[in-house]
This record gives C-alpha cells, sequence and structure tokens, in this order.
C-alpha cells in the first residue's frame, strides 16, 4: 500500500511537517527557531509559543510542495515522545484535530524510533539484524535492530548526551549555542592529539560524557589561570581534541557491539551525526568490519517530519492506529 501520509515533528524547537507517498519523500518542510540562540540553549516555553505560529504555515507549505490536496491524506503521522511537553501538545493536538476533521487514522510514533530508521529513508534492500548508534543533543544510544518496527536499545548515556558535551565544551571555549557544528568547524584545521581528556571507562554498551566534561573544564581553568588567552590561542587544537575524545568513545562502543552482535550493517542516526568526524570515523568502522554503513542525508539527520512519515509508512501497513485520545510522552518508551 502506498497511502498519502502526512507526518508532524514537534518534539523539540523544530517545527517540521512532511508529507509522504508510502516510503517516498515528496516534501520535508523544517522551522527552526532561531529566538532560542540568545539565551544559550532551548526555553520550553518559547519553543511551544514558536510551534503554535508556524505549524499552520509548515502544513500548508509541506502540501504545497508535495502538490497535493488535504483532501488526499490517507493518515497522519506524529511524534509521540519523548521531547519537551509544550512542544510535544502543539502537534499531538494539531494532528489529532486535523484527523477529526478528515476523519482519517491518526499513527503516533516514538520520535527515537523515526531517528533509528532515518538513515533507511534512500536505501532499499536492507538486511538485518543491524546495529544504530543515535547521539543527540538528548540521546545517545546504542540499537538493535532485528527488522524496521523491531529494535531494542542495549546501551545509552547513564548521564550527558554526546551532543550535550559538545555543546556545553563549546560553552567553556565561549562559542555561541549551538557549539556543537562550531567545534567541528573549528576542528578541522586542529590537531586532534593535541592535548589528552579523559574518557569513559564503562565496560558495557552504555557511555558517559560527564567525566569528559569535567576534565575539559578543569584542564581549562588551570590553563587560562597560567595564560588568559589560551583558549583564544589554542582554539582549534582545543576543538580537534575535544571533538576526538567524544567520537573516539562513541566509535569504540559501536565496533565492540557491532562484532559481539555479528549485524549484517551497522547505522548512524541523530543531530550529531551531522558532525564530520563522527561520519568519516563511521564510514572507516563499516570498513573495518566488512559491513556497509548507512548514514543519514543532512536534511533527515536533525530533527524532522520525514523519518516520523517514515516510521508511519510501516505502521500503516501493519494497520497499528492510535486514537483520539493520545497524549504525549515526555520521556523515553520502549521502541
Amino acid at each position: 500500500m502506498n497511502p498519502y501520509i502526512l507526518a508532524i515533528e514537534s518534539s523539540c524547537d523544530d517545527t517540521s511537517v512532511a508529507v509522504l507517498h508510502g516510503n517516498k519523500v515528496l516534501s520535508n518542510i523544517v522551522y527552526t527557531q532561531k529566538i532560542h540562540e540568545e539565551f544559550g540553549g532551548v526555553v520550553p516555553e518559547l519553543a511551544s509559543r514558536n510551534h503554535e505560529q508556524k505549524i499552520v504555515l509548515t502544513v500548508q507549505k509541506a502540501l504545497q510542495e508535495a502538490q497535493i490536496n488535504k483532501k488526499e491524506i490517507q493518515a497522519i503521522a506524529f511524534t509521540k515522545g519523548p521531547g519537551l511537553i509544550g512542544s510535544l501538545l502543539v502537534g499531538v493536538c494539531f494532528a489529532k484535530s486535523l484527523a477529526l476533521a478528515l476523519n482519517i487514522p491518526l499513527i503516533e510514533v516514538n520520535h527515537m524510533q523515526a531517528h533509528v530508521l532515518s538513515p533507511y529513508i534512500e536505501q532499499e534492500n536492507v538486511e538485518f539484524p543491524a546495529l544504530s548508534l543515535i547521539v543527540s543533543g538528548g540521546h545517545t544510544q546504542l540499537v538493535y535492530i532485528k527488522d524496521y518496527l523491531d529494535m531494542e536499545i542495549i546501551g545509552q548515556t547513564i548521564d550527558d548526551a554526546a551532543g550535550e558535551a559538545f555543546d556545553k565544551a563549546a560553552k567553556m571555549l565561549k562559542l555561541e549555542y549551538p557549539g556543537g557544528p562550531l567545534i567541528d568547524k573549528h576542528a578541522k584545521n586542529g590537531n586532534p592529539k593535541a592535548f589528552e581528556f579523559s574518557k569513559s571507562k564503562i565496560a558495557d554498551y552504555n557511555f558517559s560524557f560527564s567525566g569528559v566534561k569535567t576534565s575539559i573544564l578543569y584542564f581549562l581553568q588551570k590553563q587560562t589561570q597560567l595564560n588568559p588567552n589560551f583558549i583564544q590561542e589554542n582554539l582549534e587544537d582545543l576543538c580537534a581534541s575535544i571533538q576526538y575524545t567524544i567520537v573516539s568513545n562513541l566509535i569504540q562502543k559501536a565496533e565492540k557491539a557491532a562484532k559481539n552482535l555479528n549485524v549484517k550493517h551497522i547505522s548512524l542516526a541523530g543531530g550529531v551525526s551531522a558532525n564530520s568526524s563522527l561520519r568519516t570515523e563511521f564510514v572507516k568502522l563499516g570498513e573495518k568490519l566488512n559491513i556497509p554503513s548507512y548514514i543519514p542525508s543532512f536534511q533527515y539527520c536533525t530533527d524532522n517530519a520525514a523519518m516520523i512519515g517514515f516510521v508511519g509508512h510501516f505502521l500503516y501497513d501493519k494497520q497499528i492506529f492510535s486514537h483520539q485520545e493520545a497524549e504525549p510522552l515526555v520521556k523515553n518508551y520502549a521502541l
């Protein structure tokens, strides 16, 4: 079946609407809220207000780009969670209202499951089982994928996510928010072995980045006491060394899990999958293991509705629908 599915994503600070025909993306509109930059992080109340202001226009633009009428839509997929409660409420309520008005099914989607499947939007004939590394500002997870709708988390961060570590390290370096992409930019001309920071010593598949942040903080405090211009004079090497520390930790865990589970391919997803060093090292890992490595296009790395609609496509095929009493879930729930 190839239904027209309208998908809505509003879990954090990106308002996104997509239209899919089966698993083919016809449009994927993302409105990124700029207002949070001046606060150095996402302000939940401002995020939900911005979703309210932009969601109708974003839906209209997605339909126009897909060149279909709203009456042709056969189902509406929406992000149920996890995410910010106010932001999720806007998307959930809008999806329920539109589905009721059009008398079509609702499909609730787990935001993290959508990230897991985002590398496959542009792939065909994917073989399972697989290992997925999900890296974002709020999540760092290793997911064992048995099939498109059958997966389980086998490892995750016990404190901060990798994306959060990037952003907080960037703040220590006095870089603007969001700082992760700026670290990536400055790291390109730096020496990744210039400075050494502590790495997680957790033995299993879980991650920890709080120690990395503390190591960076104490190092910078000590060096700036000796030389107030230390950060400015060594910015590129600092960024490269910080990035190397975080990325190598992610790759080491992924390699260990992939070998132990004997998977047929590995995949990378989440906002931090846009990081150039992580993408490069992940491809190298696939080559080392002699299996394919799938990485999403940049447009599918950060939060987007196309990945919500992609999961919705598989749920529609199995006639797994939601109901008008659906409520958003702030915390993680089972994949």
